[in-house]
């Protein structure tokens, strides 16, 4: 069902999911043998063209996984692109006004709705009429509105922001957030832990969705649920493949008397 994930999270559920970066033709399938909700498909930082994005869309949309794509700017023309290319879920980062997840929403809810006349509707300086109510309720069934909170600026106006009628869910970047507290990847910190404790509440209060991304133990995703996150969005595909195998060679090189390799980082920039 088109609508089940963002039924779940106005429900206040926990959804399960990952980043997907691998355009090959087998993940799918395997993606979905782990029990997933959703895929979180990135095209900020990861080097997905239109084609390869729409291609993961309509293949875990196949599966019954529901396709997060966070689009490279906070642009409505490249969410309505990602919708048609078969995105459920859009992201868009580093949101810091009121204008800007406005935008989104229109975007998002009310497709193919543009321009002047969209705006007006969104002020409310003119009234949508019943009919045209309905047309993009139906059009935009199931689609989810997510704003990246990553910096200071976006933690100072949160409440306006959170505030914007048909946002649905908040994404934290954590690795952004801690270069605009300055405790770049100081995940650890206290400043940086209450930092994301205040977004998550607020969040929560304002009875929305939230999750943050960590390619790294999955302690953490388990802490933050702890503090109210619903949304787990963990670790990426690369992350899990080079965590896996540097654990499995460990165990076969100390059994050969052979030294491990120092591990490879597999954290991911978000």
């Amino acid at each position: 069902m088109e609508s089940a994930l963002l039924e779940k999270l106005k429900n206040g559920g926990n959804v399960y999911g990952t980043c997907i970066t691998s355009t090959g033709p087998m993940w799918p399938a395997a993606v979905k043998k782990t029990g997933v909700d959703f895929v979180f498909i990135d095209t900020e930082h990861i080097p997905l063209g239109r084609t390869e994005m729409a291609t993961l869309c309509q293949q875990f949309r196949h599966l019954g996984i529901t396709p997060i794509v966070r689009i490279p700017c906070p642009d409505p023309y490249l969410a309505c692109q990602a919708i048609d290319a078969g995105a459920k879920g859009i992201v868009a980062p580093y949101l810091e006004s009121t204008a800007q997840i406005r935008e989104l929403v229109g975007a998002t809810k009310y497709r193919p709705l543009k321009g002047e006349v969209l705006q007006n509707y969104l002020s409310g300086a003119v009234e949508m009429p019943g009919h045209m109510q309905d047309y993009v309720a139906r059009y935009n069934a199931g689609n989810i509105c997510i704003a990246n909170i990553e910096s200071v600026p976006a933690m100072n106006n949160l409440e306006a922001l959170l505030s914007v009628p048909g946002l649905d869910a908040v994404f934290i970047g954590p690795h952004d957030l801690s270069v605009s507290l300055g405790l770049p990847e100081q995940y650890d910190h206290p400043e940086f832990e209450k930092a994301v404790s205040y977004i998550i509440r607020t969040t929560r209060a304002k009875g929305l969705a939230i999750g943050i991304h960590f390619s790294l133990e999955p302690e953490r995703q388990i802490q933050w649920m702890k503090e109210g996150a619903n949304i787990v969005v963990h670790s990426f595909d690369v992350a899990l493949f080079v965590q896996k195998l540097n654990a499995d060679f460990d165990i076969i090189k100390k059994a050969a008397g052979d030294v491990p390799a120092a591990n490879s980082d597999t954290t991911m920039v978000v």
